[in-house]
């Protein structure tokens, strides 16, 4: 066992229940995206009782940590910290005190692993390279937080960043990577219709605006699927319809909301003006304006060779079983906006018992089995040896 191993395994067996801890309080006390400070000033009072000198970002939420050796590479390390507006229904002991405030994507979990991170590194002596943490806010924001940290300043120096995100339909004890895309481009579009209105006896006399909405809601993606390669996994999804009151008469308003995700970076960049050029051909027959907002969100997470080879290392270290095998994903993911700058990788963390439903990420009864975060810390000191 190397030294980092070493390190990280007897801070784990002296701290693991209070990592728990920590998580567990994050959970009970969720935040929403740019709204973290009571979140940045946890985390950032952590680390200054172990000695080390964290920088909250701009805008009071998000900070950075670096240690380690200044003349040599430095790596960063990043977890985001934002919950989601949804209402927690896990009925844990710890479930969220705020009302309709949820970590309901493990970003808890991710805080609470970076941080154990970090105090089993500031036990060593040396590092064998410099290391920044980073504590992102709004990561569940389009199109992320990232951005801010970003235009803020917190890859400057750093040579590779690296990430873990929860998985749900992984065992806990197991990490999985994968070179290349790892999650898929995600935007959103909302179109409102306008229309004179009128009786529904008389739909010629006017612009039916709710058949208008319903040859939007099968007609966008319908076009879509013809007019995108389909090994590219585009999909395109309506998740509100919004329009009238009574039966008898054609409102004059309605509005549609989805999102379109894909798994190609190149067809990401096309896809506003397909959606553009789609939508005004398919309402030009019936007498209805539109404005259409369409949100580019993010790309998707590509892992670059080098890196996700380093994080398998590190994955490899923990023991035989640990390394898992993983697909693209459709969701979406801002940790990608660092990779059009420096090169890195996710990896996808364990967090399934491996008995009773996996619960999927964004449900309101989603948790993880906390021996999840032992694994964690594990894999992330390793990135750093491995990083050398």
């Amino acid at each position: 066992m190397s030294v980092l191993q070493h390190a990280a395994a007897r801070w784990l067996s002296l701290n693991y229940d209070e990592m728990v801890s920590w998580r567990r309080h994050l959970h009970a006390h969720p935040e929403l995206g740019r709204q973290e400070f009571a979140t940045t000033e946890f985390v950032a009072h952590h680390l200054a009782e172990a000695g080390l000198n964290p920088k909250v970002l701009p805008g009071g939420t998000g900070l950075t940590c670096d240690f380690g050796p200044e003349d040599r590479p430095r790596i960063a390390l990043r977890a985001d910290m934002d919950g989601l507006p949804m209402a927690d229904r896990t009925g844990a002991s710890y479930a969220s005190t705020v009302p309709n405030v949820a970590h309901a994507c493990g970003h808890d979990a991710h805080t609470a692993v970076l941080l154990g991170t970090a105090m089993a590194l500031a036990s060593v002596p040396e590092l064998p390279v410099g290391v920044r943490l980073l504590f992102q806010a709004a990561e569940e924001l389009m199109p992320g937080g990232a951005i801010d940290a970003i235009n803020a300043g917190v890859l400057t120096g750093v040579s590779r960043i690296f990430a873990l995100h929860c998985d749900p339909r992984l065992a806990v004890g197991q990490v999985a990577t994968k070179p290349g895309p790892i999650t898929s481009a995600a935007d959103s579009i909302e179109i409102t219709l306008h229309s004179p209105g009128g009786h529904t006896s008389r739909p010629h006399l006017t612009g039916d605006l709710v058949y208008g909405l319903g040859t939007l809601i099968t007609g966008l993606p319908g076009v879509l699927s013809r007019r995108i390669d389909p090994r590219h996994d585009t999909v395109m999804v309506w998740g509100a319809v919004n329009a009238g009151v009574a039966a008898n008469a054609i409102p004059q308003i309605g509005t549609l909301a989805g999102t379109i995700r894909t798994a190609s970076r190149d067809t990401w960049l096309t896809l506003e003006s397909i959606v553009e050029e789609t939508v005004t051909a398919l309402l030009a027959p019936l007498n209805v304006t539109h404005s259409l907002n369409y949100r580019q969100g993010v790309p998707p997470v590509v892992n670059e060779e080098v890196s996700t080879r380093i994080l398998t290392h590190a994955i490899e270290a923990i023991g035989p079983d640990a390394l898992a095998d993983t697909h693209q994903s459709g969701g979406g993911e801002d940790f990608s906006w660092y990779l059009e700058d420096v090169p890195g990788a996710m990896g996808r963390l364990g967090v399934w018992s491996g008995q009773g439903p996996q619960l999927d990420l964004h449900q309101p009864t989603f948790d993880i089995d906390e021996r999840a975060l032992g694994v964690g810390v594990r894999t992330m000191v390793n990135i750093v040896e491995a990083s050398a």
